[in-house]
Order: C-alpha cells, then structure tokens, then sequence
C-alpha cells in the first residue's frame, strides 16, 4: 500500500500567515526523505489551503524524486486546464458541495456519468491516471467503471468513524466488498478520508486491493506531537500493516 500525504493543512496553515512559512515544498521534502511514496493536494477554487503554484512546484519536485503526484479536484474548467499543463502521475475527480469544509461524498452515479465521463477521457488522452471518488457502495462499481475511470478512492469516512465501535465489522465489510467489487470490474483502488494510525493497519492487512492511501489531516496532527519526519515514519509503517504507537492527543 503506496502513501500519499496530503499536504492542503500545510498550505493552510501558511495562507494564515499571508506569508510563506511554512512551506509546502519543505513539508514535501521530509515526507519522501521518510519514505511517502507520493504526494496529493485538492487544489479548491476558493484556495483556501493549495494555490494552483502550489501544484506546479510539488508536481515537478515528485517528478525529480521519483514519486507520484496525485492531484485532487472537481471538474471545473481551469482545474483540467491546471492538470493537462502539469501532468500529475494521477487525477482525482472529487465532487465538491459550495460551502463544505471537507470532502464528504462521492461522485453519484450513473447519475452523474455524463458529466465526468468526457473530463475523465480528456485526462486519459494526457496520459494522466484517473481515478474518482466513491462512497462505499459495490452496487456503484460497474457503473464507476463505464466512466472510463482507471481507479476509484473510496471514500471511507463512515469506516474511520465506525472504528473500535461496534458498527466496525459492518463497515469494514462494506470497504473491502467495494474494493473487491471495483477490482472485478476492471479498475485498482485507493482510499482516503480520517484514515489514521489506529485504523490504517487493518486496511492495509485486510484489503490487499486498495493500492494507495492519501493521508493528510491526522498525519500533520500527529506531528505536531511528534514531529513530521517521525509522523511519517509511523504512517509509512502504518501502511505496512503495522501498529506503530499513536500520539496521545486528548
């Protein structure tokens, strides 16, 4: 399991300032000296947290480290444009709500297919990995697949809230059935969403076809406790499968 660490709560954090500090190229630089093995930023049309320069600069430096570069956006028309100039290794197609803090659904389909269909093929024809973001739901997977999408990341709030409750079993079986569902349909998995060190290892021990995990919110929260070379550490560890010790934050 690959991860991706998502550094929009460093960009926020900087926009607070007005200033540069911290940086976004700094952060992206300790997490793939500790081993992340890509990076992501959801670059918003209000840029609240990634700028589209933002993008620029960390899609090129993923580019000379090696490591993938996954873009994450809706489908308006100067976030294509934004992708097509830099050719991130992948784009996630998120459906945004005006207003939302956070990502919070997936795409509806096959009700919205005609609308990301033609986007996703403009992608592909870049030679951009896609992917879209879905809730849980096997019924979904066929017709996430004749969008023509490479991958789907599933969106697993629901899992991260039912974690060591006892809605855990139930929602664990609807992640990994979906995961299996989308495989049988053609496409790879990823995941993402309040994915965290307490429920990242079974995931990754369970589930063998979700190939990625973007991470961002609990991962710079933990290294306010730890530090942002050791928080990566224990994420990357994380996603191996093992328990490493989780930060005491309350």
């Amino acid at each position: 399991m690959n991860l991706s660490v998502n550094l929009n709560k460093i960009c926020l954090l900087r926009n607070s300032r007005g200033a540069t500090n911290p940086s976004p190229l700094r952060a992206a630089e300790v997490c793939v000296d500790e081993g992340a093995g890509g990076l992501t930023l959801h670059w918003r049309a209000d840029e609240r947290h990634t700028r589209a320069d933002d993008v620029r600069t960390l899609c090129a430096y993923a580019a000379e480290r090696g490591v993938e570069f996954n873009l994450e956006g809706d489908g308006r028309a100067e976030m294509i444009a934004l992708a097509l100039e830099v050719r991130p290794t992948q784009f996630t197609l998120v459906p945004v709500t005006p207003g939302e803090i956070t990502s919070d659904h997936g795409w509806d389909l096959p009700r919205e297919s005609d609308a990301i269909r033609p986007l996703l093929a403009r992608l592909k024809d870049a030679g951009i990995r896609t992917s879209i973001f879905m809730d849980a739901a096997t019924e979904t997977m066929e017709a996430a697949a004749a969008t023509g999408a490479d991958r789907i990341e599933i969106y697993t709030e629901p899992y991260a809230a039912a974690f060591d409750t006892p809605r855990q079993a139930s929602e664990f079986a609807r992640l990994r059935d979906c995961a299996r569902a989308a495989v049988a349909c053609g496409m790879r998995v990823n995941a993402g969403h309040d994915l965290d060190l307490r429920n990242t290892p079974l995931l990754a021990r369970e589930v063998p076809e979700i190939l990625e995990v973007s991470i961002g919110h609990a991962l710079l929260a933990d290294a306010i406790h730890v530090g942002l070379p050791e928080a990566v550490r224990r994420y990357v560890r994380a996603t191996r499968g093992e328990h490493p010790p989780a930060p005491r934050t309350a």
